[in-house]
């Protein structure tokens, strides 16, 4: 079983919301035919906690994805396969940089996410995420109402990858990785000695079966716990998702967007490249098929100079039985002032 699969099992769940799209950031790649999906990624094994399912609830959908087809870069206990120190990589100098950085003005990131969809119709969406941990979402008419109305969309698991990020850029870079790993629930027993990483396993698999019988699904066949190779792509997984979803909603926050480079330079299997982009130079981090389900590999494009990200582009991957749809996500990132926003000057 896919997320796909869950979401025609649960046919009588509602949609989530444009908003709950966007906040999800590692939601499902396959939903980008859907004009309200302005976030593009290959399929993530582990990506519905943040999907916001109010029928089923986060914490029950997260596990739910877990159970089925996790996706994941620490192994479980206190192996030395736990840590992977941060490495002296190009996104790891570019870290340094942003921080020295002189300050922006403003209070608040706001990230413009473009999609263009198959039709080549272009689908535009909006996220302010303030410096107090605010996040407001919707496009070029709506953001300013969202506001003022102070329609505040965050959430824990906002708060908790915000948080990783700014652990990373500040901190104590391994712990802050557990941390951003972990961000949605610990089901595969990060960190955990093996015993407690069997139950926090276990009692995933019974919480599952608990919403499939409430929802009168049939409920899936119990799997083993991941280990080994498996389970260190299934946690590159959660952080490469994670982290990146950090960075596209808080993108022009100086501490997340370092925290973020220092983490996916940590993830052995993602590469980075430098190039020209429009007569900009660019770097470009590139997940491989390995940590994004076997389906597609994704390279995200950054300013070379800032970090900003400028573009997220999906690849089907070439062996795969059921590739993933060619996608591309471009984005504009600025510091601004809520109460600009709030008037309307954006």
């Amino acid at each position: 079983m896919d997320e796909m699969d869950l979401m025609k099992k649960l046919s009588d769940v509602p949609s989530p919301s444009p908003e709950a799209y966007d906040r999800a950031r590692a939601v499902l790649e396959t939903a980008v035919a859907e004009p309200v999906d302005t976030v593009v990624r290959p399929k993530r094994w582990f990506s519905w906690p943040r999907a916001g399912v109010a029928a089923v609830g986060a914490a029950a959908v997260a596990a739910t994805v877990v159970m089925g087809v996790t996706g994941g870069s620490a192994p479980t206990g206190t192996s030395t396969e736990a840590a992977s120190p941060v490495v002296e990589s190009p996104l790891v100098k570019l870290a340094s940089e942003v921080k020295a950085a002189a300050a922006q003005p403003g209070d608040s990131s706001l990230v413009i996410a473009t999609k263009t969809a198959p039709d080549n119709s272009r689908h535009v969406y909006y996220t302010l995420y303030t410096d107090k941990g605010q996040i407001f979402t919707g496009d070029s008419t709506t953001l300013a109402s969202s506001v003022t109305r102070n329609d505040d969309q965050a959430t824990p698991y906002n708060a908790k990858v915000m948080a990783a990020a700014r652990e990373a850029a500040n901190g104590d870079v391994e712990k802050a990785r557990i941390a951003m790993i972990t961000a949605a629930n610990n089901a595969l027993g990060v960190g955990l000695d093996p015993a407690a990483a069997d139950k926090a396993w276990a009692d995933t698999q019974a919480e599952v079966a608990e919403t499939f019988r409430k929802l009168g699904k049939e409920v899936p066949a119990p799997r083993p716990r991941p280990t080994g190779k498996e389970l260190e792509n299934r946690i590159n997984n959660h952080l490469w998702s994670n982290a990146t979803y950090a960075l596209v909603v808080g993108a022009a926050n100086t501490e997340v967007r370092a925290g973020v480079l220092k983490l996916l330079a940590t993830i052995k299997e993602v590469t980075v490249g430098e190039t020209d982009l429009d007569g900009q130079r660019v770097l470009t981090i590139t997940a491989s098929p390995d940590i994004l389900g076997g389906n597609a590999s994704a390279v995200l494009t950054l300013n070379a100079d800032n970090g900003l990200p400028i573009r997220d582009e999906v690849f089907p991957a070439k062996d795969s039985p059921q590739p993933s749809k060619h996608a591309v996500v471009s984005y504009e990132s600025s510091r601004v002032s809520l109460a600009d926003v709030a008037a309307g000057k954006i």
